[in-house]
């Protein structure tokens, strides 16, 4: 049976379970990467475990999200991060080496491989033809500790590139185009891969800005096939060996099938607050900007910035705009000042920043109150700016430099001719900034660091039979992780205090929310449709837990919060009929009857509405597996247990 890429992948790294759509499939995991944001309590995690030394190929840390140290808390974790990585034989990527995704396809992704990251957008390095993952930071600690790693198995969406870019239309619209036609919650339980002739004229970079946006289709993971494109970039890595050529069969059958022509595309733009809010920079016009920014792991190779510095090269930002720019990597920074881009950037009046995530996590460079910034991030959701009000829009880096320059939302293709820009026969290697881990030795004497803001992981308690409690709080549709468990400079330095964290709460949805919790005991959350989409971040489940909530009622889940809810003890049901989503009210009193009952062995629950005197039907869509995790009070207490 002719099979497509993916498929072929997941064949040969399939631990348990057979390949049909839907059905749980264990698949053995090659390589795992870590950020600050989620490492400290994916590490405490792993140390609860007591496993001595990580069993995959290669596992790294990185420090890349929480780089402003106000105070000593994110220093404190980046100590207890190296001090695990070194005894446990995790290479560590210090603090300005650069953003995790950018920095692993540059020197450790391989075709072919499995990669499972805390971090959402882990399927960057699908670009170079791994099957890489976003997962909560329990799964990847499993992984690291040679445990498999279970999804639903996904269908397969063929996305076929037809023809060739036109100039100054970058990779960026061809994902802005997918995610216009499959919108935010399109991919949920779906791997992209994307084939065709316009493959070729793509480079890895362009590759891995379609792969990592593609976390916001709600997709398993998307990938490209390894060839000749792929071998040149890992050759000028100095990692040909690496080198895998992979596609998809001849005559592989996809369950969905999506042409774009590459010919017909033009400059695009997200609008506020979702990705999937797409027009052509056309349509949408000559706005008024106040800020750009460009980085972050979506658009900051060195392609990107190169393109960059040659649009502002002997111009100046407009002065009603702050421009800022982070290089993805140490890589990338160091070869823009030998070669003399980043002078170019300096004096055009860009500010440069760190080679870290920076401004797309909300750490630093906030907009001015009801602000309009242009963004080559991938995500524009409401307040993640760090400015509640501002209007932020999602841009490939061209928009964004010419628009730098203007002063206002500009069509890069009015700049005249697009500069010729190539990929370098070779990239400067130098990887002093990635520390190797101790040997076995020398780690037993290597002592773990433990900073005071570091609090025990939550777990959850045994099932019950029947819960009753409040709805705690009823939210709409797309409600995203950044909504439950918001990020920015404020908030993420608290990562590894779940107590102090709580305080933080749905503070985008309802600032009570908290407080309520704590003084009713919790309660349940009511949800809409896609309900925890956007970042891995298991915070947006262990906080719910630390707050006493028992289980999230939805129309439906995106996939890494439902896993995460289910790994912290929190019973994730649908509803059989949407419409009673309706029916419900915040403070309605509700008893899950049976529910271990039911969790046990049913795929339906009742849920009864005291307040109304109504009962309605619950969906339970969980494999044995889950089922047994939520039994035993979440996956801490089911590995115990086991």
């Amino acid at each position: 049976m002719a099979l497509t890429l993916a498929q072929k992948i997941i064949k040969n790294h399939l631990i348990c379970g057979e390949m049909i759509p839907g059905k749980e499939i264990g698949l053995r995991i090659d390589q795992t990467l870590t950020q600050d944001a989620t490492g400290t309590m994916a590490y405490l995690q792993f140390e609860a475990m007591g496993i001595e030394r990580v069993k995959t190929e290669l596992s790294v840390a990185y420090i890349d999200h929480n780089t402003l140290q106000n105070g000593f808390e994110n220093a404190d974790d980046h100590q207890f991060i190296q001090s695990v990585a070194q005894k446990r034989g995790i290479r560590f990527s210090r603090p300005g080496n650069g953003i995790c995704h950018q920095v692993h396809l540059e020197r450790f992704g391989v075709p072919g491989k499995t990669l499972l990251g805390s971090d959402s957008h882990t399927p960057t390095g699908g670009g170079i033809g791994m099957l890489a993952m976003g997962a909560g930071g329990l799964d990847v600690a499993v992984a690291m500790g040679g445990g498999t790693y279970y999804i639903p198995m996904p269908t397969i969406v063929n996305v076929e590139l037809k023809g060739r870019l036109q100039s100054w239309v970058a990779a960026k619209d061809i994902i802005l185009e997918v995610l216009r036609i499959m919108s935010v919650k399109g991919g949920v339980g779906k791997i992209i891969e994307y084939t065709g002739e316009g493959v070729k004229t793509l480079s890895v970079p362009e590759r891995a800005t379609i792969t990592n946006m593609g976390a916001e289709l709600g997709a398993t993971t998307s990938i490209f096939p390894s060839d000749e494109i792929t071998y040149n970039f890992l050759k000028a890595q100095g990692r040909e060996e690496a080198y895998t050529e992979l596609s998809a069969d001849e005559g592989a059958v996809y369950d969905e099938h999506i042409v774009i022509d590459l010919d017909k595309l033009v400059p695009m733009a997200a609008m506020p607050h979702m990705p999937d809010n797409v027009k052509t920079v056309e349509e949408i016009g000559k706005i008024t900007i106040d800020q750009v920014c460009i980085g972050s792991c979506t658009n900051s190779s060195l392609l990107d910035m190169m393109k960059v510095a040659a649009i502002l090269k002997g111009k100046t930002v407009a002065p009603n705009v702050s421009l800022s720019i982070a290089p993805g990597s140490k890589q990338v920074l160091t070869m823009l000042a030998e070669n003399g881009a980043l002078a170019d950037m300096i004096a055009a009046g860009a500010r440069i920043l760190e080679s870290a995530c920076g401004p797309c996590i909300g750490m630093g460079q906030s907009p001015n109150s009801k602000g309009i910034s242009l963004r080559t991030f991938n995500r524009n959701f409401e307040g993640r700016s760090g400015t509640a009000d501002a209007g932020v829009y999602l841009v490939s880096p061209e928009v964004a430099a010419a628009s730098a320059i203007n002063g206002y939302l500009t069509d890069p293709r009015t700049l005249g001719k697009m500069p010729e820009i190539t990929m370098p026969e070779k990239f400067l290697i130098n990887d002093n900034m990635v520390l190797l881990p101790d040997s076995v030795n020398e780690a037993a004497d290597r002592i773990i660091k433990y900073g005071p803001n570091i609090k025990s992981v939550p777990t959850g308690k045994p099932l019950e039979n029947d819960i009753t409690a409040k709805v705690m709080l009823k939210v709409e549709d797309n409600i995203t992780t950044d909504h439950i468990m918001p990020a920015g400079a404020k908030i993420l330095p608290y990562r590894s205090n779940v107590p102090y964290l709580s305080k933080f709460c749905f503070g985008v949805c309802d600032t009570t929310f908290p407080e309520r919790c704590l003084n009713e005991g919790g309660g349940f959350i009511i949800g809409g449709a896609n309900y925890g989409q956007g970042s891995s971040r298991e915070h947006a489940a262990l906080v719910p837990l630390h707050l006493g909530i028992r289980a999230v009622i939805t129309k439906s889940f995106a996939r890494m919060h439902k896993a995460n809810l289910i790994n912290s003890g929190i019973i994730p049901l649908t509803f059989s009929c949407e419409s009673d989503y309706d029916r419900i009210s915040a403070d309605d009193s509700l008893t899950l009857k049976n529910i271990s009952t039911a969790v046990s062995s049913s795929d339906r629950a009742v849920l009864v509405n005291n307040s109304k005197n109504e009962e309605y039907e619950l969906c339970l869509d969980l494999s044995e597996r889950a089922r047994q995790i939520l039994l035993a009070g979440g996956m801490l207490n089911y590995t115990a247990n086991n």
